[in-house]
């Protein structure tokens, strides 16, 4: 059985940018921001930061599932 994944997107803006997410294990809901900040704090090895369109943007590390992925 595949492994749940730790952060879940709850929601997104009109374009798609994931802005809130929520720890599946504490149900502690985070802004984007204080979930880059908890991945860079390494609160979360599953995951690193990616700058896209040069926002610092919450991504799941790479694996062979596709089901733990955000989005």
């Amino acid at each position: 059985m595949p492994k749940k994944p730790r952060l879940q997107v709850t929601k997104e803006s009109e374009t798609g940018r994931n802005q809130i997410f929520v720890d599946t294990k504490t149900n502690q809901e985070m802004s984007r921001t204080e979930t880059v900040k908890r991945i860079n704090n390494g609160d979360y090895p599953d995951y690193h930061v990616r700058k896209i369109n040069n926002v610092d943007t919450p991504v799941s590390n790479p694996n062979k599932s596709d089901s733990d992925n955000l989005g």
